[in-house]
């Protein structure tokens, strides 16, 4: 399915080149008539990152986002961005949130994130690994500004036995770059994991980068720049995921 994505910061719409805060463009202070209307054009699930939030847990958008997902109840959303504690997790789930998406904190604090997926179940949480590829998969962290030292194969086995569901995985060097996905790493990733829904994420920047993709097992494909920029309406890209 395609899963339309919107980044905010202090309440406005941004996309980041390759998640550089010194890169952001803005696309709007009201990011709700735009979510309305992807959900009208046919969208299922929403993907919303809270970049406020994962620069500075204090700045975390709560009110808004709970404005958000009220205001398109009762649509599938997946929010991110900084969740750092369970306390995090229960926040924008009590906020509206289908699904909590986990990054960093996954890697740094794996026995913590262990805790949450007992808590609250492999349903409320999606794992989003950020790899460099440089012969290894390597996982990004801290806004892509470390290296783990971990790969994503050794993350997704540490997950797997807790009934891991949802992966959202993204290729750096592809995001924000609209020059299409990296179609090797989603075949390769659903092929050795097929019990996981991997979601694509980075570089969809035409219809036919969305054809690429409906063959590779891939579950999702975050589309966020792309519709930003009138590349392609959402229900274009849904007609297109459904006739590849």
């Amino acid at each position: 399915m395609i899963i339309p994505a919107l980044d905010l910061i202090d309440g406005a719409v941004v996309r980041l080149h390759q998640g550089d805060y010194q890169t952001q463009r803005s696309y709007g202070a009201d990011p709700l008539p735009r979510l309305e209307d992807y959900l009208r054009q046919g969208a299922e699930v929403l993907h919303r990152v809270d970049l406020s939030g994962a620069r500075d847990p204090q700045a975390r958008q709560i009110p808004l986002l709970t404005r958000l997902l009220t205001g398109v109840a009762p649509a599938l959303v997946q929010v991110g961005g900084g969740v750092r504690s369970a306390a995090d997790v229960e926040a924008l789930l009590e906020a509206g949130a289908t699904r909590v998406v986990v990054g960093s904190t996954a890697v740094r604090q794996p026995q913590e994130v262990r805790r949450w997926f007992e808590r609250f179940g492999p349903d409320a949480l999606v794992l989003a690994l950020d790899v460099r590829i440089d012969g290894e998969r390597r996982v990004a962290i801290s806004g892509w500004q470390e290296d783990s030292g971990a790969t994503l194969e050794q993350v997704i086995a540490h997950y797997r036995p807790l009934g891991l569901k949802h992966v959202l995985c993204t290729d750096i060097s592809r995001d924000g770059t609209l020059a299409g996905s990296n179609l090797s790493l989603y075949q390769s990733l659903c092929d050795t994991w097929p019990d996981i829904a991997f979601q694509s994420s980075g570089g969809i920047g035409s219809l036919a980068d969305i054809a690429a993709l409906r063959h590779s097992g891939v579950q999702g494909v975050i589309v966020g720049r792309a519709l930003l920029e009138n590349k392609f309406t959402v229900a274009e890209a849904l007609t297109c995921w459904q006739n590849a």
